[in-house]
């Protein structure tokens, strides 16, 4: 059932999403789809634009504006504060492995290493997750990788 529904999920998205998403990078791609204003700010204030325009092939699990509005009132303020660039591009490259993995190529406790340097750990039981964020939308294709929508912003390790 599970299965099912992520497979339906992921079909509407692909007969749903704009025509023009493979023809954009990953950046371009998350400013058009218009729930990443927070992404793409935080992106922006940590100059990773031009690294997420490159030729990649980059993975992004990409958090939407209601995941970043969950965390406590003012992180996200203090983390786009020049002062505090470090550890918001610990936090961005967190959500980024290096070469496009699809959906299908997820597996159960498949752990995968990131550009920050930490890794994630992928799980299947209750629908896909990265580090317990739900993985709501998936293989958004973009010229230079693939975005997976997911629900929460995940944290590297300290």
């Amino acid at each position: 059932m599970i299965r099912r529904t992520f497979l339906a999920m992921t079909a509407a998205l692909t007969f749903s999403a704009p025509a023009f998403a493979a023809d954009m990078d990953i950046v371009d791609t998350a400013v058009g789809a218009g729930s990443f204003t927070t992404l793409v700010a935080a992106v922006q204030a940590a100059g990773l634009v031009d690294t997420l325009k490159g030729p990649g092939p980059f993975t992004v699990f990409a958090p939407t504006d209601a995941a970043f509005a969950a965390l406590p009132a003012g992180t996200v303020e203090d983390l786009l504060k020049p002062e505090n660039k470090d550890q918001l591009v610990a936090i961005l490259t967190y959500h980024v492995v290096p070469g496009k993995v699809m959906s299908t190529d997820l597996s159960e406790g498949l752990k995968a290493a990131t550009v920050n340097g930490a890794e994630v750990t992928i799980t299947l039981d209750g629908g896909p997750k990265v580090n317990g964020a739900a993985i709501s939308t998936a293989d958004i294709e973009a010229t230079n990788g693939v975005i997976h929508v997911i629900d929460a912003v995940i944290l590297p390790p300290m």
